[in-house]
Order: structure tokens, then C-alpha cells, then sequence
């Protein structure tokens, strides 16, 4: 039996709907775009909820959360 599949633009629309069918059916959802397979909604297993940490590796938080043009984001 294959995951179902959505369209982006029905994912987009329905998010939370989808998201929601996801969780209480426990069933996987792949999500197309011009009928090529793209991503996969899959739910999570209560018991995987908060069993582990997560550690990034990276040379430097800058790398990852700045900001482009720091004058527009000050408001300048």
C-alpha cells in the first residue's frame, strides 16, 4: 500500500488539515510538485518526542542567522 499523494498546491492550502490527518492516522503523505515525488510528511512517534539532543556544528551562529542587509533590518 503507497503513501498518498498531494499536490504542492493542495499541501499549501491545507497544511494544518493535512498535518493534522497525518498525526492521527499515523500514515505517511508525499507531497508532488508536477507529479514528481518532492517530500515526505511523516508523523512521529510519541515516544521519539523529546529522547534525544540535538548539537549544530558550525563554524559560527553568524553564518547562520544574520542578516543580509543589517541597515534595512534596523530600519535604516
Amino acid at each position: 500500500m503507497s503513501d498518498p499523494t498531494v499536490p504542492a498546491s493542495v499541501f499549501k492550502a491545507r497544511c494544518l488539515a493535512l498535518l493534522d490527518e497525518v498525526a492521527t492516522t499515523h500514515r505517511s503523505l508525499v507531497i508532488t510538485k508536477h507529479g514528481v515525488p518532492v517530500a515526505r510528511v511523516v508523523p512521529i512517534e510519541a515516544s521519539a518526542l523529546g529522547a534525544g539532543s540535538v548539537t549544530l556544528l558550525a563554524g559560527g551562529d553568524d553564518e547562520f542567522f544574520s542578516v543580509a542587509d543589517e541597515e534595512a533590518w534596523d530600519g535604516h
